[in-house]
């Protein structure tokens, strides 16, 4: 599974119903140590009004419920359970396991990293840490305890540290009721090894991996500094990876580039196809695909070793990609996974990958979402038999793919168009005004209303526009060399400051939320719809923060809250495909707050929809922003609208938050509170929105 924060060391049966009928919902579930059988564990499972406790056997060698299907670790067996709905009572009712229940971190520390193997720890390490770096996680082979690894020299050292008797110990020693105590006591008294070595605690060793539940303690940890600090070891990351850009830099393609040093990598680049081979040049566009294969973000090939000299090993599929890939860090994006980052081929596009895909038994996961909430699939998605970019699988499956590009100049309308033909594109989103500050970002490349234009062999119809408070919707008719017509629909977010980042994360949802919609009806209409062409004026930079935001979204619909999200590392990802995704911290920033306001809407829908159980009614839609109507949407403070190196924001503190009296399964340990933060008060407060508006036929 991607976190075992269903785990719950601490707490009795008692405490755990009362956690479930608080907090959790039917067919919520946690695990926790058992307090009658030491060594045992127990599943208690939330099943209406009741809870029912399911004892794990633990006898050293397997975990299993008292017979039936025997496994390796704990998690092992609860994600079997999960996913086959085998769990039966003697009466053969089935109890579904449908939702964990997220135990708090057992601190909000960054060198805190959760879920992680000792082969994992040590590639982080000794890859990107130095002498002293320390990280501490939990262990996978004895549930409850956790893992000291420590980077001495060029090895790596790991210390168990027990939880026994609600206190933390290294098997001797003092005690401690924390673990950060524990960590500063050891920081200033270094331990020694067996064999005289002294292992010192110099530096810890960051995390950017979390649970996405987890994300309002890690926010706050962030607005002390670590937003800085994250996105400055990204840009140290970028300057050790070096893409090529010669096609960009030979004289013929000079004048097609917005920006002379803004230029695609010749790896990933889009090649047009429809040109004249004796024109030099003439297939020259810049822009990239950008693509993160939807189920194969997570690896969970975890050792249940805590000592291990060996840096994890790739499925046989991204071992022969990360070959090829040298420079590409990112063949394990979050930490853990099994990203199959194309292997740089030469051809117009990604090429195929080879079968031992097939090989890989890690690459794919169940689908843990919320029940009943749907963000239309995703912002884009390719069909395999269309993209020609991976190797061939179900044609149920669809990889999510994007081309992100520049904005056009008058020059390359033309090649614009020629793009999105080639690559049966039928939503483009416009993330720039054509104007701003008086300066030209992007050459207007599409008719008024009722109007035809041609550039070219193509030819383009303005059929409808409609504006909302936030984006205009323009309908084109479109045909190249006057084949069949297409109908492509424009996205033209406009309220995108000229400085900083918008001031309300809610408008970017709702917008995604839209353009998802689209590409998800044009789908089920029958045709296959290629990816989703986003751009600004240089392409990278709220380009790149529109897709990041929706790939982060996406992987929470697909595998759950419980899911392990890596914001850094998937910027880090996108930016091997196309220099400078995500290209300022106020955009970097920004991408954490859109999935915090995400995430929080989540919370509220599922608590708005367990409460309508009780009236018979169903919410079926919700938007991201205070209000229903555009119209009424009210702006958040001037502090968020800045996000900015001035740090204004960085007043803002999550414990300071306004709250009520009762309790939200956010943190299911500690009391909280239903609510939003202040600077996202414009949440929707009345969960009962109009019936969502029936789609366009097409």
């Amino acid at each position: 599974m991607t976190s075992r924060r269903w785990f719950h060391p601490t707490i009795s049966g008692v405490e755990a119903e009362n956690l479930l009928m608080e907090n959790g919902f039917d067919g919520s579930f946690l695990a926790r140590l058992s307090s009658s059988s030491p060594g045992a564990f127990t599943l208690s499972v939330r099943r209406g009004q009741d809870v029912t406790h399911i004892k794990i056997q633990n006898n050293g060698d397997f975990f299993d419920l008292y017979g039936g299907e025997k496994f390796a670790t704990l998690p092992e067996l609860v994600q079997y359970y999960m996913e086959t709905g085998e769990l039966r009572e003697k009466n053969g009712q089935v109890i579904e396991l449908k939702q964990p229940l997220i135990c708090a971190e057992p601190t909000t520390e960054r060198w805190f990293h959760g879920n992680l193997s000792g082969k994992e720890a040590e590639k982080l390490i000794l890859e990107r840490g130095k002498s002293g770096s320390f990280l501490v996680r939990e262990s996978q082979s004895k549930p409850g305890d956790f893992v000291l690894s420590v980077r001495t020299d060029d090895k790596v050292t790991h210390v168990m540290i027990r939880w026994q008797d609600k206190k933390y110990d290294v098997g001797g020693g003092e005690q401690f009721s924390t673990l950060c105590e524990l960590i500063e006591h050891y920081k200033r008294n270094p331990m020694v090894e067996t064999c005289g070595n002294v292992v010192h605690l110099k530096q810890p060793f960051n995390a950017t991996r979390i649970t996405a539940a987890g994300i309002n303690a890690r926010v706050e940890q962030l607005i002390k500094g670590g937003f800085w600090e994250e996105f400055e070891s990204l840009q140290q990351q970028d300057s050790r990876d070096t893409h090529p850009r010669k096609e960009g830099y030979k004289i013929e393609n000079r004048n097609k580039n917005r920006y002379k040093n803004i230029l695609p990598f010749d790896e990933t680049r889009v090649k047009l196809r429809d040109c004249d081979p004796n024109i030099s040049g003439s297939e020259y566009i810049n822009a990239n695909y950008i693509r993160l294969c939807p189920d194969s973000e997570q690896n969970s090939a975890n050792s249940s070793s805590e000592s291990l000299n060996n840096v994890q090993g790739l499925c046989s599929n991204c071992a022969a990609v990360q070959q090829q890939q040298k420079n590409c860090q990112n063949c394990q994006v979050m930490n853990k996974t099994c990203v199959q980052c194309e292997s740089r081929a030469k051809s117009s596009s990604f090429s195929k990958l080879t079968s031992s895909a097939t090989n890989c038994t890690n690459c794919t996961r169940k689908a843990d979402t919320l029940p009943k909430h749907k963000r239309s699939e995703s912002l884009t998605s390719r069909s395999l038999s269309t993209a020609g970019m991976c190797g061939k699988k179900d044609d149920k499956d669809f990889y999510k793919t994007y081309i992100a590009t520049q904005g056009c100049l008058q020059n390359t309308i033309q090649d614009f168009w020629n793009m999105i033909w080639q690559e049966n594109t039928r939503v483009i989103v416009m993330t720039t005004k054509e104007i701003e500050r008086g300066k030209n970002k992007c050459a207007r490349y599409w008719p008024d209303q009722g109007q035809t234009k041609e550039w070219g062999p193509a030819r383009v119809t303005c059929l409808s526009e409609s504006s909302t408070n936030d984006y205009t919707l323009r309908e084109f008719q479109f045909s190249w060399r006057n084949q069949d017509k297409r109908h492509i629909y424009h996205y033209h977010f406009q309220v995108w400051p000229d400085h900083g980042v918008p001031s309300d994360p809610g408008c970017v949802l709702n917008f995604l939320q839209d353009v998802n919609s689209r590409q998800n009806q044009i789908a089920q209409s029958g045709i296959t719809p290629g990816p989703i062409c986003v751009h600004c004026s240089a392409g990278i930079g709220r380009t790149g923060t529109f897709i990041v935001i929706d790939m982060i979204l996406d992987q929470i619909d697909r595998q759950g809250l419980d899911t392990e999200i890596d914001i850094q590392r998937t910027i880090q990802l996108v930016r091997s495909q196309r220099s400078g995704l995500v290209q300022t911290e106020a955009q970097y920033k920004f991408v954490y707050y859109a999935v915090q306001h995400y995430i929080q809407t989540l919370f509220q829908r599922k608590r708005a929809e367990e409460q309508s159980l009780q009236v018979g009614r169903e919410y079926t839609n919700i938007k991201y922003t205070g209000e229903i109507g555009d119209a009424q949407r009210s702006p958040l403070p001037p502090s968020v609208s800045n996000l900015s190196l001035n740090n204004k924001l960085d007043n803002f503190n999550m414990n300071k938050m306004p709250c009520k009296p009762t309790k939200s399964p956010m943190d299911p340990i500690t009391p909280k509170c239903d609510f939003v933060p202040t600077v996202y008060e414009n949440i929707q407060k009345d969960l009962r929105p109009p019936p969502p508006t029936p789609p366009r036929k097409t």
